[in-house]
């Protein structure tokens, strides 16, 4: 049996509607690794990671030999939907929608 997906809603303070849009992926291959999103994001859902020669993503703290650095997801279930980290990229590399 194939589960159904909920959408989720919610309702501003003042009580107009509103739909989260959650952070579904980071195109690496766009992406500068400037961290502006990670700095607007209070919930830690990404993280700054490395590109080795081969592809790879390896941590910044590794022994690795990196080619450049890219955000990565790495915690979605903390994703509130709430969009900052979209509106301040400047490389439009994110992809957002709903749960």
């Amino acid at each position: 049996m194939k589960a159904e997906q909920i959408e989720a809603q919610a309702v501003t303070r003042d009580g107009r509607a509103w739909h989260p849009s959650y952070l579904l992926d980071i195109d690496q291959k766009i992406c500068i690794g400037c961290g502006r999103c990670f700095k607007v994001c209070g919930r830690s859902v990404m993280t700054l990671q490395g590109i080795t020669e081969d592809g790879d993503l390896v941590g910044l703290d590794e022994d690795e030999e990196i080619l450049r650095k890219v955000m990565t997801v790495t915690d979605p279930g903390a994703c509130v939907g709430c969009g900052a980290c979209g509106r301040v990229c400047g490389k439009n590399c994110q992809r957002h929608g709903p749960s």
